[in-house]
């Protein structure tokens, strides 16, 4: 609450955070919850009759207020990442690279394991690449290297999700088709 000198706000304090919840729970894009969002209420113009002020007129308005807010800013998707480490021989680190360029991931380390002919690579990987991964890591390794994924941390996916003719706007298409 930013406002300064605006009647009635205490009484419709708890209807706004309702829509809050709300709005943050059932994002504006994907209907997913929306992740480190902030919004400053500033202004608020009310009706002088108590019975207008009521959760059912005050909820859902601000609810919409806050998905308008979230569209005229700068949004993003965010998508779950693991951290991956494989542990394999010298000879399978070429496939550990090729496989994981595939499939949009980053490597972090490659270290030795002391007094052992064998590597470990730690790699950060999007969750939504994962599905296959350890087939494929497999297949490129003749079996050599053996993958761990836990998860790590989200991303932004590059893009914005309101151009529906990039790659994330197509991806925001498929999650509304699919929910």
């Amino acid at each position: 609450d930013a406002s300064k000198g605006v009647q009635y706000m205490n009484e419709i304090k708890d209807s706004v955070v309702g829509g809050f919840q709300w709005a943050t729970k059932e994002g504006c894009f994907a209907d997913e919850n929306m992740r480190g969002v902030r919004f400053n209420m500033y202004d608020v113009t009310l009706h002088a009759d108590a019975i207008h002020r009521g959760g059912g007129q005050i909820i859902p308005t601000s609810r919409r207020v806050m998905y308008a807010c979230v569209h005229t800013a700068t949004p993003c998707l965010l998508e779950p990442i693991f951290k991956v480490e494989i542990q394999c021989p010298e000879n399978a680190i070429g496939g550990i690279y090729s496989t994981l360029n595939r499939k949009r991931g980053m490597v972090t380390s490659e270290e030795s394991i002391d007094g052992t002919p064998m590597y470990t690579v730690e790699a950060h990987l999007p969750v939504a690449e994962s599905f296959g991964f350890t087939g494929d890591l497999r297949a490129a390794t003749g079996g050599q290297a053996f993958p761990q994924c836990v998860f790590d941390h989200w991303a932004e996916v590059p893009g914005d999700p309101r151009d529906l003719e990039c790659k994330v706007g197509e991806l925001v298409l498929e999650i509304r088709k699919r929910k």
